[in-house]
């Protein structure tokens, strides 16, 4: 039984940071590609980050150069480093993982098929 927990959200303001987390058990996360996506209120889920097994990561345009994804097998934790917060970042964040070893070029819902239960990120 696979299961993901992702922790680590809160409220921030504008310009802080705030570091996500996401516990994997029940699979072997060295041969997942790991995902974030987030979903605003109102809004349909989309994709934030991805990252392949051989740490090669792709980001949504709207987070590029402000948000990191990175991943420790041994521990089996994906982490999404989230520096200077816009107020539009504003979403409940969740982790999901793919089971292949690659990543696709697009972060899309529909190549994951584990997810958390998310974690929720407010910026003022």
């Amino acid at each position: 039984h696979v299961q993901l927990v992702e922790s680590g959200g809160g409220s921030v303001q504008a310009g802080g940071s705030l570091r996500l987390s996401c516990a994997i058990s029940g699979a072997d996360v060295s041969s997942h590609c790991m995902g974030w996506f987030r979903q605003a209120a109102g809004k349909q889920r989309e994709g934030v980050a991805a990252i392949d097994v051989d740490g090669r990561t792709s980001y949504n345009d709207s987070v590029e150069g402000r948000f990191t994804i990175s991943r420790d097998n041994a521990k089996g934790t994906v982490l999404l480093q989230m520096n200077n917060l816009k107020s539009e970042d504003t979403a409940m964040y969740f982790c999901a993982a793919r089971p292949l070893r690659v990543c696709s070029a697009e972060i899309r819902q529909a190549d994951f098929s584990y997810w958390g239960q998310g974690t929720q990120v407010t910026v003022s």
